[in-house]
């Protein structure tokens, strides 16, 4: 009978599902994982769904069902099987090459949700059944995106939930850090398909990444949002290149001593509506925006001018695939007063990101003068301490993001 072994340096990995699309990447995968076992790490490996196999998934509901609007719960039962069929495929190719390997679901890793089918938060993680697996010498392989809720139901985090597993399990395990493993080889300081002079970061502070990643960026923003919580540092890298990648901590000691813009950040998928003519009175944002979240629609981007006759117009930006939806729900408004509903497409949402730019002049007037000098129009702006975004047509994405990347000097190394 096997027996207890001191549990060395804990390393949280996690491989995304294009690192594990067909068997022989699998097997790919699994020598990395032994290798890193050999070093002598105690490994808990987090994994998503080989390749396009959750879309797959979904896909075949539309071949059973009458209407393509499946029961919640059923969806989320669905939907972990992929992560499943990964983990357990993973377990078998380590085991073939000779190395103890067991596969947990959600549920047998301890991983307790709210019940918000289809995109639950993690409540608690008990890691006493993955702390004893490694006792004995294990590598544990988890199925990402999934858990069970206080009920008992099987429930799914949403789209990039092994994200927020993998950092969710490295802080209840405390781990040295977590790694996300995927098809780019780290962080840019924009999108490379868009200019060639984009540049890898070798480091990024959490703050910096929160905001590049709820632009846009290849991160689930929960899992930064976590991982800066629980101050776990993170290794964002490519799985089949040695490449370094990029490291993602809390440390801004650094913040003076580099290059004050980090990043561009690019939404594509931006529309916006206005509501002309509100009788302004207190509290009419808060109505006016009320049907929205009840349906569960994010706002973004708002813009709100008073004028002199006491009428307000209203100007909020969402995502372009509920545009018709909100529209409707703006429309059909009975407890508030407006002239007209506007609805506006094609429009995307470009980002500069760095917290070099808190308390320093100058950095909102040299973007806009940039875009300026390209002859592209600003439809809206909205500004944090460290992000400055404008609303531009989304046919000017790619050379407004050139541009920009240009005037603050991204392609050259801090």
């Amino acid at each position: 009978m096997k027996k207890p072994v001191s549990i060395n340096k804990i390393i949280v990995q996690k491989y995304g599902g294009s690192s594990l699309s067909s068997p022989r990447k699998i097997r790919e995968v699994s020598s990395l994982i032994a290798k890193k076992k050999d070093e002598g790490n105690s490994l808990v490996i987090i994994v998503s769904a080989m390749g396009k196999s959750t879309d797959e998934l979904v896909s075949l509901i539309g071949e059973v069902a009458d209407k393509n609007i499946p029961d919640p719960r059923e969806m989320d039962i669905l939907l972990s099987t992929g992560e499943i069929v990964s983990s357990t495929l993973m377990a078998i190719a380590l085991k073939s090459k000779g190395y103890d390997a067991v596969s947990l679901n959600g549920t047998q890793a301890g991983i307790t949700t709210d019940s918000s089918h289809g995109a639950a938060r993690i409540r608690d993680i008990n890691p006493d059944r993955i702390r004893n697996e490694l006792a004995f010498g294990r590598i544990v392989i988890i199925a990402g995106f999934q858990g069970r809720s206080e009920t008992g139901e099987v429930t799914t985090l949403g789209r990039g939930g092994s994200d927020t597993s993998a950092v969710a399990v490295a802080v209840a395990l405390e781990a040295e850090q977590c790694e996300i493993y995927t098809d780019v080889q780290g962080i840019y300081t924009t999108d490379p398909a868009i200019t060639d002079a984009a540049r890898k970061l070798d480091v990024i502070n959490f703050e910096e990444m929160l905001e590049m990643a709820s632009l846009g960026a290849k991160m689930n923003p929960r899992s930064i949002e976590l991982a800066a919580l629980y101050d776990m540092p993170l290794y964002v890298a490519s799985t089949f290149s040695r490449v370094n990648g990029t490291f993602i901590h809390g440390d801004t000691k650094i913040m003076e001593e580099r290059k004050a813009v980090t990043g561009i950040a690019v939404d594509r998928n931006v529309s916006k509506i206005s509501v002309l003519g509100v009788m302004d009175r207190p509290g009419v944002a808060a109505e006016l925006l009320k049907p929205l979240s009840e349906s569960g629609i994010s706002v973004d981007v708002i813009v709100q001018n008073t004028s002199v006759d006491g009428t307000t117009d209203f100007t909020f930006t969402v995502d372009e695939s509920v545009l018709d939806q909100a529209y409707q729900l703006m429309k059909n408004q009975n407890n508030i007063i407006f002239n007209d509903v506007i609805a506006g497409r094609g429009l995307a949402k470009i980002s500069v990101v760095g917290t070099g730019m808190q308390n320093t002049p100058g950095y909102a007037s040299l973007m806009f003068e940039t875009l300026a000098d390209e002859g592209i129009n600003i439809d809206m702006i909205t500004t944090s301490e460290i992000r400055i975004t404008t609303i531009i047509d989304k046919n000017s994405v790619d050379q407004a993001v050139q541009s920009l990347h240009k005037s603050f000097n991204l392609e050259k190394p801090d």
